[in-house]
């Protein structure tokens, strides 16, 4: 007799498990995305593919941006369904949003079941260049309100 090793069996027995399917349901594990800076904004690319485009909601609290979509059961009656794989329910997402981005101007459009949404940042997190001016060579001078003994100004 020889065994074959299928290490997928055991994983989507465990599956079945821990998530339930013999009830015939599954629980949604997450939404895949893609995020990358592109200039000075970021683009975040959220899959979800079959969702109702009215459910999709997107929101920002507390430095919190919140994505939650519906993708409804199917309701024939009149099928007999053979695998049925395709999460159902409410998906959410929640991504911590760091310092130095404008989150007035987040912008979200959904178009052939993917989510795009833009987050600028901020114009004071924004790299700028500091002009350098000329001494009127006098010699080493110290800035105005400071003087040479304090930490971190030198002369």
């Amino acid at each position: 007799m020889v065994l074959r090793f299928d290490p997928f069996r055991d994983f989507d027995r465990l599956a079945e498990q821990v998530f339930g399917a013999a009830s015939g349901r599954q629980v949604p594990l997450a939404m895949p995305i893609d995020l990358y800076r592109s200039g000075d904004h970021y683009v975040l690319h959220c899959d979800l593919a079959g969702a109702d485009p009215d459910s999709v909601d997107v929101n920002v609290e507390g430095g919190t941006l919140t994505i939650r979509a519906q993708r409804s059961a199917r309701t024939d009656n009149d099928v007999q369904w053979l695998r049925q794989e395709r999460a159902t329910g409410t998906f959410q997402r929640q991504l911590t949003l760091g310092e130095g981005l404008d989150v007035d101007r987040i912008n979200a459009t959904y178009q052939d079941g993917v989510l795009t949404i833009t987050i600028p940042v901020a114009e004071r997190a924004k790299p700028r260049r500091i002009e350098v001016g000329r001494g009127s060579g006098q010699g080493d001078r110290v800035l105005e309100g400071t003087s040479a003994s304090q930490p971190g100004v030198s002369s």
